[in-house]
């Protein structure tokens, strides 16, 4: 919160609107949002996307508790999807981020994601784009 803060402070300063500023639904330039977990959080927001990108995860993923609300996976997102990428057979000498990150945000539904965090994202820049 105390960085969002900062961030509003600093565009209000130079003389941006942020979204978060405006009044009565006027446009706004400015979109502050902080990823507070790792990218990785969103993948797990499309399971299927994963298993499009890497057709050997287990189908039964999407119903595992750990990952039904991806912005709360315990111990470390990326540390998660290395350990089932790499139990499919993926990544054996480590998870490749960039790699990992082009193959599954390809196949990623943006209107399907689980992640709110994620939603969030989307919202914001959507708005963005309408004005």
């Amino acid at each position: 919160m105390a960085l969002k803060q900062k961030l509003e402070g600093i565009a209000k300063q130079t003389g941006f609107i942020t979204k978060t500023s405006r009044t009565n639904n006027q446009d706004f330039q400015v979109l502050n949002r902080i990823v507070v977990e790792e990218l990785e959080a969103w993948f797990f927001g499309d399971i299927n996307a994963i298993r499009q990108a890497y057709p050997r995860v287990s189908q039964n993923l999407i119903n595992q508790k750990p990952y039904r609300n991806p912005d709360n996976i315990k111990g470390g997102t990326w540390e998660a999807l290395e350990k089932i990428l790499n139990k499919a057979g993926y990544f054996q000498g480590g998870l490749q981020k960039l790699v990992c990150a082009r193959e599954i945000s390809g196949y990623m539904n943006l209107n399907e994601n689980r992640s709110k965090s994620f939603q969030i994202f989307v919202q914001g820049l959507l708005e963005i784009i309408k004005t």
